[in-house]
């Protein structure tokens, strides 16, 4: 049977809670595999793994139980490798780099952080920074709204200024919080985020990173800034271009 891992620990991570499970219907049994001074957190993998919310709440539940007591290497949902010798063949051969990540990441949490423009508020933010786009504005209305060139010309320059002002806001994001993280990731562009970004934060400056993230919406209300936090330091256990944790199972 295939095998699921959860995450990635020292040998010498204090024992799981009895009777934990995990992903699967009936949720597996989640032990712990040993390889020299690692371990892994696994359970058997399941047949036809899917995300599903029970799925994704009991991967969660694992790390959280795990990271409780000490550092875990957090694997992605539906990590899975071919059994149980490929796990701990992967542990032995990348010990040097797993046993850096644990040190490296010893009492840290991941901040994922988001941040959009409230329409409305950037538009008139654009419009009130720019004496032309406002001369140009009351002219077509002064003209009645003004031609549709003279429209489509006023909407590329406003365009234009909400992007620059989105290129603002995202270097004022990382300026003002990556002072705070020990180490910053950025996450895949998506539509409707300025900034994705993922902070490496020491539980003990969590508190001043949170109040940094709403001190940037108190400064700049035209910005929505959302926290998903803390996390297990996923964005961080692969430092550079990542590689597969774990060998994936055909």
């Amino acid at each position: 049977m295939s095998t699921y891992v959860y995450g990635i620990t020292a040998a010498s991570h204090p024992a799981l809670p009895d009777g934990l499970s995990g992903v699967g219907e009936p949720p597996l049994p989640v032990r712990v595999l040993r390889a020299g001074d690692l371990a892994a957190v696994v359970s058997d993998a399941p047949e036809n793994l899917r995300p599903k919310r029970r799925d994704l709440l009991a991967h969660q539940t694992v790390l959280g139980e795990a990271g409780a007591e000490g550092c875990v290497l957090p694997m992605r949902f539906g990590s899975v490798a071919p059994d149980d010798d490929a796990v701990a063949g992967v542990l032995t051969e990348r010990a040097e780099h797993y046993l850096e990540r644990l040190r490296a990441l010893e009492n840290k949490v991941e901040y994922n952080i988001k941040a959009s423009h409230v329409e409305d508020a950037v538009l008139h933010l654009v419009m009130a920074d720019s004496p032309e786009l406002r001369a140009m504005a009351e002219a077509n209305r002064q003209a009645g709204g003004g031609s549709y060139e003279q429209k489509i010309q006023l909407g590329e320059m406003v365009a234009a200024a909400v992007k620059a002002r989105e290129a603002e806001d995202a270097a004022e994001v990382q300026r003002v919080l990556e002072p705070l993280a020990a180490g910053v990731e950025p996450g895949p562009e998506s539509t409707g985020w300025l900034a994705n970004v993922s902070f490496l934060v020491d539980r003990d400056e969590a508190a001043r990173f949170l109040e940094a993230a709403d001190g940037l919406r108190e400064a700049r209300p035209h910005l929505e800034v959302r926290v998903n936090g803390p996390l297990p330091p996923y964005s961080f256990v692969e430092p550079g271009p990542a590689k597969p944790a774990v060998p994936t199972a055909g």
